[in-house]
């Protein structure tokens, strides 16, 4: 799993970099409202919402655009109605895909991912037909000095996660679900520098891919990102280092 990894890393790198960040903050809003329409427009009351606001503040979101995404959602400003849909499919090499989309229009949305993938090689697939391969799973990427990865890593261990990966001075934390936010908070409280925390959808399995596969999966994961209505993407793609180095001086 290092190259799925370092993918994470590289990808968290670039988007805080990233010329769209424009695009990042729309779809950091449509989760934040779309968590206060299910779970109400307090913060300490719903733990969804709480994440979603968390995860814009990481991101560097203005603190008036998550306001006003919690009262669209909360339903004191008008909007479109989003319905959150997960769909799986096939990269190159087999490679499993799930995604997760906020939409307004499944027609659009399952055409726009359709003819993504086909363009790649890929294919959409039935409900069900990877998600199998996939645990639903917090995961913190901490910043961290080479030096101290493997200290970070221990205390990490210490405040309750399930398991730690450390690639070249990058951290990995999985947790469940339910101690996502407290592992987090016992990290920070440790004066660890927490770079993001989310829930997300970790393989069990990995898909070791060649350099040409490798290099098609790369550039599908980026087309599928830039969707307007697809909000993450998630693959058991183990990538080549040499190609991962590539991608990053590409930029």
């Amino acid at each position: 799993m290092a190259g799925h990894s370092k993918w994470k890393q590289i990808k968290h790198q670039k988007g805080a970099t990233d010329a769209k960040r424009g695009q990042l903050f729309t779809k950091l809003a449509r989760e934040i409202a779309v968590a206060a329409r299910e779970g109400g427009p307090s913060i300490e009351g719903n733990y969804r919402l709480r994440l979603a606001v968390q995860k814009a503040r990481d991101s560097n979101m203005p603190t008036e655009n998550v306001e006003r995404a919690i009262k669209r959602g909360a339903g004191g400003e008008g909007g479109e109605v989003l319905e959150e849909v997960m769909y799986e499919g096939y990269g190159p090499g087999g490679v499993a895909l799930m995604l997760s989309a906020l939409t307004s229009n499944r027609k659009r949305t399952v055409g726009e991912i359709r003819a993504a993938l086909t363009r790649a090689g890929g294919s959409l697939g039935e409900s069900g037909c990877v998600a199998w391969n996939f645990d639903a799973k917090g995961v913190i990427a901490l910043e961290s000095d080479k030096e101290k990865a493997e200290d970070v890593a221990l205390l990490a261990i210490d405040a309750g996660a399930d398991d730690v990966k450390v690639d070249d001075g990058f951290v990995e934390v999985y947790t469940s679900s339910a101690n996502l936010e407290r592992v987090r908070k016992a990290l920070e409280d440790q004066g660890v520098k927490v770079a993001s925390a989310e829930l997300s959808m970790v393989p069990k399995a990995s898909v070791t891919v060649n350099a040409k596969e490798a290099e098609q999966t790369l550039r599908l994961l980026d087309s599928l990102e830039e969707l307007d209505d697809v909000s993450k993407v998630y693959s058991n793609a183990d990538f080549p280092d040499a190609v991962l180095e590539q991608y990053q001086r590409a930029g």
